[in-house]
């Protein structure tokens, strides 16, 4: 019953999660979602499958209104421009046509409904994993993460990437190498900061602010900064906190090696 989620069937199991009027199980021979009321499986192939065989045969993960009402209710919750969450309260409190509400308001803000797009796809992408995972703890498997997502030509659509002006030389002090990130009235909305010393810079800080999360900025940052650092023949190094290791995926992407562990013990009362 082994089967591997690569990302045809990721998007595959995604498209029927949303489907409210089918009732879809996964063939994990042949790695296709089956609506079973609709039967539309190949017959010729598997010769009127038996979908009561559990050893090919799974449903795939739930995903209802219910869930889709929450996760709108959650999103709404963290956007942080007041006349949007506003509207999107508005929107969520209607008695009828709740989720086409939701949709003609984020319609009205291209920016906010691209963000919100990449949000609801990472939760449910989030679930197929869990779900794939517990899978894989019954087979005797190590779980596996989520893949970065390349989403860089979105974000230099939608962002400016600047360089700022500063004095980088191999024998000098502390300089810095700053890229920031603006949105379309330039404002600020990511940034990364290092400091040079003996031909190695220390990425120092990063950050997204919140409204522009899950867009996939901090990984262009980081990008455009390991180009200019390869420019200048500069090592790099960058600490990360526990709680954001998840982002070391992308690190591992960009050739970075783990090197050192820190550990901290905070003073005894």
């Amino acid at each position: 019953m082994r089967f591997e989620l690569d990302s045809v069937l990721m998007d595959q199991i995604l498209f029927y999660m949303e489907n409210q009027d089918g009732d879809f199980i996964l063939d994990t021979r042949e790695g296709t979602v089956i609506d079973i009321m609709n039967d539309n499986h190949d017959n010729k192939s598997t010769n009127k499958c038996d979908y009561n065989d559990n050893d090919r045969f799974i449903n795939i993960p739930k995903w209802r209104s219910n869930d889709g009402f929450r996760l709108m209710e959650k999103f709404a919750s963290c956007v942080k421009n007041p006349v949007i969450r506003h509207e999107l309260g508005e929107a969520l409190n209607k008695n009828k046509g709740v989720f086409r509400a939701f949709r003609d308001v984020l319609e009205q803000y291209p920016e906010s409904e691209k963000m919100w797009f990449n949000y609801k796809e990472k939760a449910m992408k989030d679930t197929v994993l869990l779900w794939y995972n517990a899978l894989r703890e019954q087979w005797g498997l190590l779980p596996i993460g989520p893949e970065p997502e390349d989403t860089t030509s979105l974000v230099l659509e939608d962002f400016v990437i600047r360089e700022q002006e500063s004095c980088v030389t191999e024998h000098e002090g502390k300089n810095s190498i700053v890229f920031t990130a603006e949105n379309e009235e330039g404002e600020i909305a990511g940034s990364i900061r290092g400091s040079v010393k003996d031909s190695r810079i220390h990425i120092n800080e990063m950050e997204v602010k919140d409204e522009y999360q899950c867009l996939g900025l901090g990984k262009t940052l980081l990008s455009k900064f390991l180009q200019k650092a390869d420019k200048l023949k500069f090592d790099v190094v960058i600490d990360l906190p526990v709680e954001t290791e998840y982002f070391s995926r992308s690190l591992f992407l960009e050739n970075f090696k783990l090197t050192v562990q820190r550990f901290t013990r905070k003073a005894q009362e």
